[in-house]
């Protein structure tokens, strides 16, 4: 059995890995975003896709459809009820974000990682954003072995969001196609 202390280097070690061998993956995906004062806010959920280099798509299917995209260079956000698009510059979004930690970044420029406590049946990471005027205060990477399970963020607000991976699915082919958006015809596009 391992001692804890090797527990959790494992889990640093495992982050370092995912970063170094996966270069795409697809995965189902449920977020609950907590109030600081603990209250349940919202839950919602989808399907993740990733590319390396900073390619990434969010698709939302509950309880609202919302896809957001990057495609290396912009990210678009899509909300289907309103019909509208926001388009920003890729390094004005990316900075010490999850995205930026899964699908491309630099894992040792931009942040410190520490081993932490397992729990709930996930060994955790703790990757810390280097830059201090980025809008996540704390972020944390769950592992199941090897297996990407979780990420869990505190934003610069206090907010928390967890995303949980279901039956994630490392080194797919994902075409070309899926990180390019184009607006729907009629849509509102702000650029930003």
């Amino acid at each position: 059995m391992l001692s804890p202390v090797l527990a959790r280097a494992d889990a640093v070690e495992a982050l370092r890995s995912f970063v170094q061998t996966v270069q795409s993956g697809r995965s189902p995906f449920t977020q609950v975003v907590t109030a600081p004062d603990g209250a349940k806010k919202k839950t919602s959920s989808g399907e993740f896709e990733f590319q390396r280099p900073n390619r990434f798509r969010f698709d939302y299917t509950k309880p609202y459809e919302q896809q957001i995209v990057a495609d290396g260079q912009k990210v678009w956000l899509y909300d289907v009820d309103l019909n509208q698009v926001t388009v920003r510059a890729f390094d004005q979004v990316l900075g010490s974000t999850p995205a930026a930690l899964l699908a491309g970044g630099n894992l040792d420029r931009d942040f410190t990682l520490q081993a932490d406590a397992d729990a709930g049946g996930l060994q955790w990471v703790q990757a810390q954003p280097k830059a201090k005027e980025g809008q996540i205060r704390q972020l944390r990477v769950g592992f199941r072995g090897k297996e990407l399970a979780a990420i869990e963020l505190v934003d610069a607000l206090g907010q928390r969001s967890r995303l949980d991976f279901g039956r994630f699915e490392p080194n797919v082919t994902l075409a070309a196609t899926r990180f390019k958006f184009t607006a729907p015809t009629g849509a509102d596009v702000l650029q930003q």
